[in-house]
């Protein structure tokens, strides 16, 4: 079944959010902040993967990412859905499932045997293409998915993750230079206002979760280990 009608983007955002939340995808932690993979401290981490354990939440979410894409980007915009190896690939199975489109993922690199291929499954020159991932930071990670794609003849100008940070105001200009529109459910602006709601944290906690939030840089450059 295709969805098309479901609540419109705030009440989407804040349903995703405490269902992030309720599985304990989030984390918190200002004392002790994550070394994220660019090596800078956050007092923050998202753990979407954790969705895949759980079905309800998981179908109600993939429903709401295939909603929003047909709405956003149209009904008839796509031919293919390729998931980002490696936490791309279930969603984007779901979500092409839903839409009725065939399924494809791209390696992160060639492997290096055999085809020596980055994508996997049948993707034809013309096909456009939605790409899909769990999350997304700043868009770079993106791009080179995205040039695997168009690598291949076929086209790819959107993306549809879960969950974006939405505290890097250059995201829009790295996918937009690239072609690229980014489609997401919620960022941590809505996670902090469920959590807060919840008292799902300390008020401590809170307060530098926010902090960090207002000004990511700044926060990250006054705590960056020498």
């Amino acid at each position: 079944m295709i969805p098309s009608a479901f609540p419109d983007k705030a009440e989407i955002a804040r349903l995703s959010a405490g269902m992030l939340l309720e599985v304990e995808a989030v984390h918190f932690n200002a004392r002790e902040p994550f070394i994220l993979a660019s090596g800078l401290p956050s007092p923050t981490y998202i753990d979407c993967r954790k969705l895949i354990s759980f079905p309800r939440i998981r179908s109600t979410l993939m429903d709401f990412l295939a909603a929003t894409v047909l709405r956003d980007a149209g009904f008839e915009a796509f031919d293919n859905v390729a998931g980002g190896e490696t936490a791309g690939i279930p969603f984007s199975a779901l979500i092409a499932e839903r839409l009725a489109l065939p399924m494809t993922y791209v390696r992160k690199k060639p492997k290096g045997y055999g085809r020596n291929a980055r994508i996997e499954g049948v993707m034809s020159e013309g096909d456009r293409v939605l790409l899909v991932e769990d999350m997304t930071t700043d868009g770079g990670s993106k791009l080179s998915f995205v040039d695997a794609i168009r690598e291949t003849g076929a086209s790819c100008a959107h993306t549809a993750v879960i969950f974006s940070y939405g505290i890097f105001p250059e995201i829009t200009k790295t996918l937009g230079d690239h072609g690229v529109t980014l489609h997401s459910l919620c960022t941590w602006w809505d996670v902090l206002e469920v959590a807060k709601d919840r008292q799902a944290f300390d008020a401590q906690t809170l307060s530098e979760v926010e902090a960090f939030l207002n000004a990511p840089r700044e926060w990250q450059e006054a705590r960056k280990k020498s």
